[in-house]
């Protein structure tokens, strides 16, 4: 499978994600979880990417029907969902993204995904790319049905969540078989797995487990150890 590279955007600056498709990322993550804007500003930081070839994919705060539907509308190419426990849950994601036959999502014509109504799909409607986030020890011990899910193209692993799960429920799984067993599942369904890289001398490990959508950090906390390397330089020049 591909590699995709890209990276987790939390300022909330359209001016940060157009410079993130102008330096060639494969794919942006656009926070609406974590992240310091509103779901109001989204539209804009979707705009920034326009006429680049960086995908924008969103991650949802919760697996709302109208969020997701919303958030699609206003034109990314994908959603990120944040704690997908089980089957049902994943299956309720494709339902809320897809249209019909395979979802109920609402049709619009008139949005900014189809130019609000100057590129109406001739045929089949566009599929959306859709990475379920495995974060919890129920999620591992689902992923493999998770996986499963038509319309589920990534299982996507939250490092930190998984390892805070796994610490306050006195798991006896360790976080590296953890990761292990998503990967795995992932790949005996033939979708793709992700996560979250917070040091780019792991990339290539991480590549070798067989992971291919990688987040290499964020804009904040490029920023901020950015602020800090010139502040110590600076103190001690």
């Amino acid at each position: 499978m591909k590699t995709h590279i890209g990276t987790f955007l939390s300022i909330g600056s359209p001016a940060v994600t157009e410079l993130a498709a102008e330096c060639g990322y494969d794919w942006v993550l656009i926070d609406l979880e974590h992240g310091c804007e509103s779901e109001a500003a989204l539209p804009n930081q979707l705009r920034a990417l326009r006429g680049s070839q960086t995908l924008g994919i969103v991650r949802v705060s919760a697996p709302h029907p109208d969020l997701i539907s919303r958030v699609l509308d206003w034109g990314a190419d994908g959603i990120m969902i944040p704690h997908v426990n089980t089957v049902a849950e994943a299956q309720h994601c494709v339902d809320s993204a897809y249209y019909p036959p395979r979802g109920h999502r609402g049709v619009s014509r008139t949005v900014r995904a189809y130019g609000y109504g100057m590129r109406v799909p001739a045929g089949e409607m566009p599929k959306p790319i859709i990475l379920a986030q495995i974060e919890t020890a129920e999620g591992v011990a689902n992923a493999s049905q998770i996986a499963a899910v038509e319309g589920i193209d990534a299982l996507f692993i939250g490092p930190a969540d998984l390892s805070y799960d796994l610490k306050a429920r006195n798991s006896p799984r360790s976080y590296d078989e953890c990761l292990s067993t998503v990967v795995k599942a992932a790949k005996d369904q033939g979708k793709g797995c992700g996560i979250l890289v917070r040091h780019a001398d792991d990339k290539e490990q991480i590549k070798a487990l067989g992971l291919n959508w990688l987040a290499m950090d964020s804009d904040l906390s490029l920023v901020r150890e950015g602020f800090k390397r010139n502040l110590a330089i600076a103190q001690n020049g």
